[in-house]
């Protein structure tokens, strides 16, 4: 059987050229959101076989089973963010640039991430061809140990390429200041010259409406921080604020307004506690862990903001901010481990 198994990589780039394909045929955005669903799944499952673990006849693999469906199906090559949702963003903006979307969406047709693209064979192709990108951007960044989140960075890459490869402008137009948002707030527009027609479209375009100023961001940052502390601090699990978060967005793709998007704070909230107490949250207080995550949390929503006013608002299609966001706050994370500041990194991968 050695021969079938040189294979095993055969069957990774299958799965994520399906994943890719996934994405495209459902959206990214519902992609991500069976993210975030996969992902409470897998987390709930550990913790409560953990409760379960001292019962007489337990079968430890249960825990291995359970966490292959946050590792190998949340964060696997299928269903993880840096395949599903990287290809189903890929696959909108190949859509849009061939003329197949009218959905009357304010923006770009290629920001359009919630749009499901169903069965069209070159947009699933695109879809999957994309997920193997982000397959092998993450594959090469764990085999290297580069100091971030490897599957962050593997969606922001593979959207940069989708954009460059594609032939759309690397960030837009930024004349009136790549930071400054006041041409939204005063609706100023420009005609924009689409792939079959031209289209009125605001001169900046916010990645939400409802969640791009500092001092909003900010205080739902220090929110979510807190959130997210608390949930790891209770539960033991790092990832399961991500999957909350991640699975409120159900209400975004649903229409709801004003849903906000958090995942980056939660991660990034979550993450800092294990970091800075080397695993060990459980023997410090409650109160100082929960200012930790508010501190990490206030950190990354600033991280994301910034990320979204330089290569979201100004540019054509989707670039995600909490992915950039997530890159940079994990790169700030391990950066405290690496300079001794932390005891260790957690979850985020080392150099050395």
């Amino acid at each position: 059987m050695a021969e079938f198994a040189d294979l095993w990589w055969l069957g990774m780039l299958l799965a994520a050229f399906a994943g890719g394909a996934f994405g495209a045929a459902i959206g990214a955005l519902p992609a991500f959101i069976f993210t975030g669903f996969l992902v409470m799944l897998g987390e709930g499952a550990k913790i409560l076989i953990g409760d379960l673990s001292g019962i007489a006849g337990f079968d430890p693999a249960l825990f291995e089973q359970s966490s292959a469906i946050t590792g190998q199906l949340g964060f696997g090559p299928v269903f993880g963010p840096h395949i599903s949702f990287a290809g189903g963003a890929a696959a909108s903006a190949y859509a849009a640039k061939k003329g197949y979307m009218n959905t009357g969406f304010p923006y770009h047709e290629a920001k359009n991430i919630a749009f499901a693209q169903g069965p069209k064979p070159d947009v699933l192709v695109a879809g999957g061809l994309f997920g193997i990108l982000g397959y092998w951007i993450t594959s090469i960044s764990v085999t290297l140990g580069l100091p971030w989140d490897p599957i962050a960075i593997a969606v922001v890459l593979s959207a940069l390429a989708h954009r460059l490869f594609l032939g759309y402008p690397l960030i837009g137009k930024t004349d009136k200041g790549i930071l400054n948002m006041d041409p939204f707030v005063k609706e100023e527009e420009r005609i924009a010259k689409a792939e079959k027609d031209t289209k009125i479209r605001l001169l900046v375009e916010p990645w939400l409406g409802h969640q791009y100023k500092w001092a909003d961001i900010s205080i739902l940052g220090v929110v979510v921080g807190i959130l997210a502390a608390f949930t790891t601090y209770e539960t033991g699990s790092v990832f399961l604020p991500f999957g909350i978060s991640a699975a409120t967005l159900l209400f975004l793709n649903l229409g709801v307004e004003r849903i906000p998007v958090t995942h980056h704070m939660s991660l990034i909230g979550s993450t800092s506690i294990v970091a800075a107490t080397g695993g060990a949250y459980m023997g410090y207080s409650l109160g100082l862990m929960l200012l930790t995550g508010a501190l990490f949390g206030f950190i990354a929503a600033l991280f994301g903001e910034l990320f979204q006013r330089v290569f979201y608002a100004h540019g054509d299609t989707h670039v995600d901010p909490p992915a950039g966001a997530i890159v940079m706050g994990t790169l700030l994370i391990a950066a405290l481990a690496m300079f001794g500041i932390f005891p260790d990194a957690a979850w985020i991968p080392l150099p050395f």
